[in-house]
């Protein structure tokens, strides 16, 4: 946990972490607590913390109690033992010896500020009052550049800003430079300067704090939620220059990820189930130091009463299509009644599913400074503690405030949250019994067993197809939802992203009052996926769906990968950047259009815009055959022509369109043309015909209108579907049996220039002139995936992942559309690559260019 790591470093008794929800720790100083309560004095040695809203006195002596001035006294952790607060009240005084006595004038004014403000009595005129004294500070004081860790260090921009720990922010000073980034605290806590090296940042997010953009997460730390530093700006463009500032340093050796580039990589398993959710939080602006916006994971198991935990049964498992409060149907009635006869604004249930209150209900026995903190100084009721796994489960689908989710914790490796390691007196039960360890199902040995287990369910293979459903109502479509949604996902309008603009509030007492609803209440995540989240990809187990899933795979191959056949082509994708140039062959007089093998691999056809048809021999390494059909450019024809291989000559000619054909394909005796005049055909015809060298009648079968010339089509392996790429940039997916139009996606800026499916058909990729592949997931229509290449691409050939594509400078370049990356170039042709061509086993490729060369390629593995 983000935080139990950053207490660790403290060197100091939790003090900062026992202050109100927005107040701030200005200064420090070393007195004497002068105490009369004895027969005689004494003099206790310590720090006093200057805060906005208290003093605290933190003796060096850790028997001693701390002391917290308010308008009562609060003392904390007598006998250092992590308790319930004791209030001392009535006319008590405290006497305090600065230990550098020319400090006290300094000292008193500043409590008598803080003092005067304290006696205002609207809240938002002593917030105000208080931001102008911290103000005001800030202004007197920059940041102390005899910091820097190297004397050649060139700064770059210096601001002011806000250490965000849980239920604190600190202020003080930002500072970046060429080589690192500071922070310099007013207080010095919880050291004189944090520093973080740039070189050794691996993610940047930009954080909505309050949910107003001005938070900046800095990690140094991937597949993580602890950060090394949360920093909340006062001005938007301060966050925003310093976020743009640490990206462009370190745009050569970070990874800029999206949503949907962790959404491709989960999808094909290159991601598991905790790592995806883990990054789909961190997009959203869940926060380990952030309670109010901490990470959410969902209930996954369903079953704490069996001995034994049943991964096969679906019965073990919660139905991730529903949020917790709509898991109960009785319960979702009563709260459908509240909430029709609920005037406007209406919402469904008045509590949230992760909120600081239920962060700490989970960590008490890990954190109860916090928990102490947050409730004023006293524990919850013992009966209602984080006493039992089951009975909490139990609550959240019977209770009628409680709608909780889980934390990353219960999926992690450290079960202390569940122990009482610390031995604290959490009170008793209404039974007699004392709250010691969570009670854990008859299913787990012990807590470490308990993890053990639950990591299990998430990586399941009922989480892994049914996951993308919980994510569609916490981070995707569903998580405002339409009127038809709202009934099973409408929280309070306070949570919501955007729901409330607190800049837009004029008053202070308002605007105040308001911020600290949303800190407490919690807030939704942001809104990552506005379309339905895609299935995961699960081909080597069988489905144990409750119901047979509507994501069903799109094509009935066999979805094994282990066959030989595959296992080839997986290990020369693995080496396809070792892609070796064999021979070049001048034959055409213009750029090559198009390439086509025989099956047997022994003679290749190339188009031209030279309006010829090539026959290449790879047996004698000539030309074999040419042929001209007209005075127009081939792949650019208003006619098909028919030409006899063995005779050498055209045998038939069939007018198909109105405009050019860009593109065909052949597939159990249909064929599909797409032309220019915005149409994709289709044609029944008898193979055998073709074969025996007899006139053959085509039928025409189907018709597949579109909005703009197209420009290339291709099939799925199974022939089930088709997709084709136009002129405008719109990719169309059709099912080829019914001819009907599933998805249409307007995904480039310019005309698109190839696409083909995956071999498993579960995503299309696309590249147009505008520099850009596109990935899109077959089954839902999302794009999931957008690559900005430095050059224009022109064709391609893909496994799925890897990408071998063909650009405008006649590279050939290997992309890993896990990571975004081009991973290798490969010098080819002296002109734009236009056309290629890869065999079944993806050991040889042929590419054609606008130099007129076709160039013959091998593996080298």
């Amino acid at each position: 946990m983000a935080f139990i790591k950053r207490k660790e470093r403290s060197k100091e008794r939790f003090s900062l972490l026992l202050l109100d929800l927005e107040e701030y720790y200005f200064e420090q100083h070393t007195v004497y607590h002068v105490t009369t309560s004895s027969a005689k004095k004494r003099k206790i040695r310590g720090s006093l913390k200057v805060c906005s809203k208290s003093i605290i006195f933190e003796p060096e002596d850790h028997v001693e109690p701390i002391l917290k001035v308010c308008f009562c006294v609060y003392l904390i952790k007598e006998n250092n033992v992590v308790a319930p607060y004791r209030v001392e009240r009535g006319d008590s005084t405290f006497l305090f010896h600065l230990e550098v006595s020319s400090k006290t004038e300094d000292v008193v004014q500043t409590l008598l500020q803080l003092h005067r403000a304290s006696c205002l009595d609207k809240l938002g005129d002593q917030t105000a009052m208080i931001a102008a004294n911290l103000q005001s500070r800030l202004a007197r004081t920059s940041f102390d550049k005899n910091s820097f860790q190297n004397v050649s260090e060139i700064p770059h921009m210096e601001c002011e800003a806000e250490m965000v720990t849980p239920l604190v922010t600190n202020p003080g000073h930002v500072c970046i430079t060429d080589q690192s980034l500071y922070f310099q605290p007013l207080n010095g806590y919880p050291e004189q300067v944090v520093r973080i090296e740039l070189h050794r940042v691996k993610q940047i997010y930009k954080r909505r704090h309050g949910l107003r953009p001005l938070g900046l997460e800095v990690f140094c730390t991937e597949n993580d939620f602890c950060s090394d530093i949360y920093l909340k700006f006062y001005k938007t463009s301060d966050r925003n220059d310093l976020y743009y500032y640490i990206a462009t340093f370190l745009e050569n050796h970070m990874v800029e990820h999206t949503a949907e580039s962790y959404m491709l990589q989960w999808q094909r398993g290159h991601l598991s189930n905790y790592q995806y959710l883990l990054h789909l939080n961190n997009l959203a602006d869940r926060s380990g130091n952030d309670l109010s916006q901490y990470p959410v994971f969902p209930w996954i198991i369903a079953d704490y009463n069996s001995t034994e935990l049943d991964m096969m049964n679906p019965a073990t498992f919660r139905d991730l299509s529903k949020p917790v409060g709509a898991l109960n149907k009785e319960r979702l009635e009563r709260l459908l009644s509240r909430y029709r006869d609920m005037p406007d604004p209406r919402f469904m249930y008045g509590s949230h599913y992760s909120s600081p209150g239920y962060v700490l209900f989970y960590l008490v026995r890990v954190a109860p400074e916090h928990m102490l903190c947050l409730q004023n100084g006293r524990y919850d009721n013992a009966d209602r503690m984080f006493n039992s796994i089951g009975e909490t489960w139990k609550n959240c689908l019977e209770g009628a405030t409680d709608f909780k989710e889980l934390i990353p914790d219960f999926y992690g490796n450290d079960p202390s949250f569940l122990l009482n390691c610390l031995s604290l007196d959490l009170g008793k039960r209404q039974g007699g019994s004392s709250v010691q360890d969570v009670v854990l199902p008859p299913w787990a040995a012990d807590a470490s067993d308990f993890l053990q287990k639950s990591q299990k369910a998430l990586e399941s293979q009922y989480v892994s197809e049914h996951l993308h459903e919980w994510i569609d109502l916490v981070f995707g479509f569903k998580q405002k939802g339409s009127e038809a949604v709202a009934a099973h996902n409408v929280f309070h309008p306070l949570t919501y992203e955007g729901g409330i603009d607190c800049d837009s509030i004029e008053d202070p007492n308002e605007k105040i009052a308001m911020l600290i609803q949303i800190l407490e209440f919690g807030q939704t995540p942001t809104q990552l996926f506005t379309t339905p989240h895609p299935q995961r990809i699960t081909p080597r187990f069988q489905s144990i769906s409750r119901t047979p899933s509507v994501n069903t795979p799109l094509n009935d191959e066999d979805s094994s990968f282990e066959d030989l056949t595959e296992e080839t082509r997986r290990l020369a994708w693995n080496n396809i950047a070792k892609l070796k140039l064999m021979s070049t062959h001048k034959i055409h007089k213009e750029a090559v259009t198009g390439i086509a093998v025989t099956r047997t691999a022994s003679s290749v056809f190339t188009t031209s815009q030279d309006s010829t048809l090539k026959m290449f021999s790879r047996e004698s390494n000539g030309l074999q055959r040419s042929m001209s059909f007209s005075n127009m450019v081939l792949n650019e024809c208003m006619n098909w022509y028919f030409y006899s291989i063995p005779f050498g000559r055209r045998q038939d000619t069939l007018m198909g369109h109105d405009d050019a054909i860009s593109k065909m394909c052949w597939k159990d005796n249909q064929l599909y043309t797409a032309s220019w005049d915005s149409t994709v055909k289709v044609w029944q015809c008898d193979s055998a015909d073709i074969a025996n060298n007899k006139r053959c009648q085509f039928q025409l079968l189907a018709e597949f209108e579109h909005e703009a010339g197209v420009n290339t089509i291709n099939l799925n392996p199974a022939g089930t579907l088709l997709v084709s790429g136009t002129k405008d940039g719109t990719v169309t997916i059709w099912d080829t049996s019914s001819s009907v139009q599933l998805h249409q996606v307007h995904c480039h800026s310019g005309k698109i220039h190839d696409v083909a499916f995956s071999p498993d058909s579960r995503h299309i990729l696309s590249v147009g002139e505008d520099s850009c592949l596109k990935v899109i997931d077959v089954q839902t229509g999302m794009m999931i995936s957008s690559v900005q290449a430095d050059e224009e691409q022109r064709c391609f050939c893909w496994d799925g992942n890897t990408v071998l594509s063909g650009g405008q400078s006649g590279h050939l370049q290997v992309l890993d559309l896990l990571s975004n990356k081009v991973t290798t170039r490969i010098p080819g042709h002296s002109g734009a690559v236009t056309a290629m061509w890869m065999n079944e086993q993806c050991s040889t490729v042929i590419t054609g260019g606008e130099d007129k060369q076709i160039i013959f390629w091998k593996l080298d593995c």
